[in-house]
């Protein structure tokens, strides 16, 4: 092993992992192949340690390695989606709760595993804005080297040469991925998101109406709290609901037994969110329901994104497997 390589210790490779998780679920929009593109990563990298010779960052040659084992999992042209990505919204009266496989939703992250601490607030805001659902939605509809171009040109700030030696090319291919990618998103621009850091008095106080109507089941009041445009999706159900109306008409029908519910503050994707347990009737108490994932704008709630798979998502976010009454 070479004197370089005897430097490396574990933890120079172990401080990387979290914005190193944040580029991989931007690659393949799952939270648990990030995590697994990850470990991968740092198991690859630690065997090829005597390969490492300095020449480049110990930065540069992890995100290489982590390229490269993202793009080998996207060969099978598999890309996630969110349920308005597949289907028109569904009017109430038509509403069916029909799941399809989970390696088709695009999934949630929470911050703490993928958005890395940083004193510089432009740097943070642009790696939370990276994150959010509708971009990382937006970047699956890119071929694997377009979406790597993309995001370490325009969202790690890479160099063009930087990146045509991370991926073995030349500039003008890069400059040429990043004009073909940022044109494909130009089609379908993600929408704006207004979510500060930390949340301003009128998004805090918006969060709080929205906590109290949820939980206390007041319709009425959660109409006013939603945009005129406002969705809600429910993966792994491709169901997706658009408007006050329907929203609120499901939530009292097909939806009707998440009454009573409890809702515990986490960070997903950028934004504020929500775990969302049941009422149990069983064993009292309340049970794992939901991951809600918050989108606000212009002052009012515009969407909320609903993932169901509580055996996966509340262990991923740390919090309680069950609530007491």
């Amino acid at each position: 092993m070479s004197d370089t390589a005897t430097e490396v210790r574990p933890d120079d490779l172990e401080k990387f992992r979290t914005e190193l998780t944040g580029y991989c679920y931007r690659m393949l929009g799952s939270a648990f192949e990030a995590e697994d593109a990850v470990q991968d990563t740092m198991v690859r990298a630690w065997r090829a340690l005597e390969k490492f010779e300095g020449r480049a960052s110990l930065r540069s040659w992890l995100y290489r390695i982590a390229t490269n084992v993202c793009l080998d999992q996207l060969t099978a042209g598999n890309k996630r989606a969110r349920p308005m990505d597949l289907t028109a919204a569904a009017p109430l009266a038509q509403a069916a709760l029909t799941p399809r496989p989970d390696n088709v939703w695009l999934e949630p992250m929470p911050d703490a595993r993928s958005v890395p601490t940083t004193h510089d607030p432009a740097e943070a805001a642009v790696a939370r804005e990276s994150v959010r659902l509708a971009f990382v939605a937006a970047l699956q509809r890119l071929p694997p080297k377009q979406r790597a171009v993309l995001i370490l040109r325009e969202v790690l700030a890479w160099r063009a040469s930087e990146v045509a030696e991370l991926l073995g090319t030349t500039v003008a291919s890069v400059n040429s991925a990043l004009q073909r990618a940022r044109a494909t998103l130009a089609e379908a621009p993600p929408a704006d998101s207004a979510t500060a850091d930390p949340l301003d008095e009128e998004q805090r106080k918006l969060l709080e109406r929205y906590v109290a109507a949820f939980e206390g089941y007041d319709m009425k009041a959660l109409t006013e709290l939603l945009a005129e445009d406002a969705v809600m999706t429910m993966p792994p159900f491709d169901l997706w609901l658009r408007g006050a109306p329907d929203i609120t008409g499901f939530m009292t029908t097909l939806g009707a037994a998440c009454a009573g519910s409890r809702l515990l503050p986490v960070v997903a994707n950028g934004t504020p969110g929500f775990a969302q347990y049941k009422p149990d009737p069983e064993h009292g108490g309340f049970v794992p329901w939901a991951i809600q994932v918050i989108e606000m704008s212009g002052g009012r709630i515009a969407g909320f994104h609903c993932f169901l798979d509580t055996k996966r998502w509340f262990p991923l976010f740390g919090v309680p497997d069950r609530l007491d009454a």
